[in-house]
């Protein structure tokens, strides 16, 4: 896979989105904004050391949004010819003409698009033949299988390289665009005793196939982790303290922005409605938008309006500080884009001084969650009750893991009970934190 693999060029694209919105503008469109993007990707999966399937994805897609007035309409195609692009714009016209007015609908602020681009070195393509990446996936599910003898089957091992590039265009002037990658490498595993069966599974992904943890490191992980589910134990009803493992804390970072996004707020779909200002979290949580780091997962000079992204506090000493906004949500509550039409960017919960084992030692007694499991999350009320597996910890060390529990809450008192975070921040996604330590929940089991 080359550098040069893109079926269009970025000027290409930019002709494409230009030539959309003059089109809208013949055609008597108030205004217009276009996004073209084309990509490509190589997945391989090896399954108890054979080939189990070779993927080759190639992706392109334009999409147009005209406004007459306050009336939108929004077409997309996969046909890059003028002829297609011209249809899209006229399909997107002939919506808008039969779409109510909406006094929110239009484009970003003129004043807060983007006008610098800095190179947030988001595109490392990785030229890996399809005969390396099987050895690659491998290497890896061996180093699962090696861990111990218990590790008797495998559900594979997954290399994925992946990379695309796109331009965004509006007409009130701005054009901007780039390439962007992202890489992965995963095992799912499965070990036994008797008759007993645990899976497991870990994974690493990242731009740059330099940043990614080692294939053979990932699938000893899998392996560790698989193994030490065996015995699992089913426990009584308790309230407990309870650790998040950092790939499942996540989540609870997931919630709050739902919480805090636009849509869910002017809806008045959320528990934290009208909570700008107020304390929502423990006074030492401090959490961070940083949406230009280098290499970033969801790193953006701009959203996908344009609007530029900027550094901001979103919770300080536990008190909210900014809501999650693109331009339509924003004016329904009366306020202007945060820069987050399309989501969070690089959404950072700062890590405290201890390690998990540290974590798990200030915890004491109580449960290590690794996996949860079911979607029992009330975003109205704030009700919160998952399936979950992991780990009793007694005396701060782990005693032996735990099944078919269900842990339960009301995320707004888990945010207000957060005792602790972890320094084991694991990066994977657009929310970055360690584990977390909760004061108290409900741990529902016999």
């Amino acid at each position: 896979m080359n550098d040069n693999s893109f079926s269009h060029t970025l000027d290409q694209l930019r002709q494409m989105a230009q030539d959309a919105l003059d089109h809208a503008r013949r055609q008597g469109a108030s205004a217009c904004e276009a996004e073209v993007s084309v990509g490509f990707g190589q997945t391989v999966t090896v399954r108890l050391g054979e080939v189990e399937t070779i993927e080759y994805n190639r992706d392109k897609g334009l999409g147009v949004t005209v406004y007459l007035g306050r009336q939108r309409g929004h077409a997309s195609t996969s046909d890059f010819t003028p002829e297609a692009i011209r249809q899209t714009v006229e399909a997107a016209l002939a919506i808008a003409r039969h779409t109510a007015s909406d006094d929110c609908a239009g484009l970003a602020d003129e004043d807060l698009l983007a006008r610098e681009f800095p190179d947030l070195d988001l595109y490392h393509p990785w030229p890996l033949p399809v005969e390396q990446a099987i050895e690659l996936a491998k290497a890896c599910e061996d180093a699962a299988f090696a861990v111990a003898p218990q590790v008797r089957n495998s559900e594979g091992a997954t290399v994925s390289v992946q990379a695309s590039q796109f331009i965004y265009a509006n007409s009130l002037g701005f054009m901007g665009g780039y390439p962007s990658s992202r890489h992965s490498v995963s095992c799912t595993v499965i070990a036994g005793r008797d008759e007993e069966m645990q899976r497991d599974y870990w994974y690493s992904t990242a731009r740059s196939p330099d940043d990614l943890e080692p294939a053979l490191a990932v699938g000893r992980r899998a392996g560790e982790r698989a193994v030490r589910r065996l015995g699992a134990r089913k426990i009584a009803t308790v309230q407990v303290p309870v650790v998040f493992e950092a790939p499942v804390a996540a989540t609870l970072l997931s919630h709050f922005v739902a919480a805090v996004s636009g849509g869910n707020l002017y809806r008045r779909a959320s528990f934290l409605v009208d909570s700008l200002g107020k304390p929502v979290f423990e006074p030492s949580i401090q959490i961070r938008e940083r949406p230009q780091l280098k290499r970033g997962l969801a790193s953006a000079p701009f959203d996908e309006e344009g609007v530029a992204t900027r550094d901001r506090d979103v919770v300080k000493d536990g008190v909210l500080q900014g809501y999650f906004l693109g331009s339509y949500s924003a004016r329904k509550l009366g306020l202007r884009s945060t820069g987050n039409a399309g989501g969070n960017h690089n959404l950072i919960l700062q890590s405290g001084p201890l390690d998990l084992p540290g974590v798990l030692k200030a915890m004491g007694r109580g449960l290590l969650v690794t996996e949860l499991l079911g979607h029992g999350v009330n975003l109205v009320t704030g009700d919160y009750s998952r399936g979950a597996a992991g780990y009793w910890v007694e005396d701060g060390v782990i005693a032996y893991p735990v099944q078919e529990i269900t842990i339960a809450g009301n995320l707004a008192d888990l945010f207000r009970s957060i005792v602790a975070v972890g320094n084991d921040v694991v990066v994977r996604g657009s929310k970055q934190c360690g584990s977390i330590l909760i004061e108290r929940m409900t741990v529902a089991g016999d």
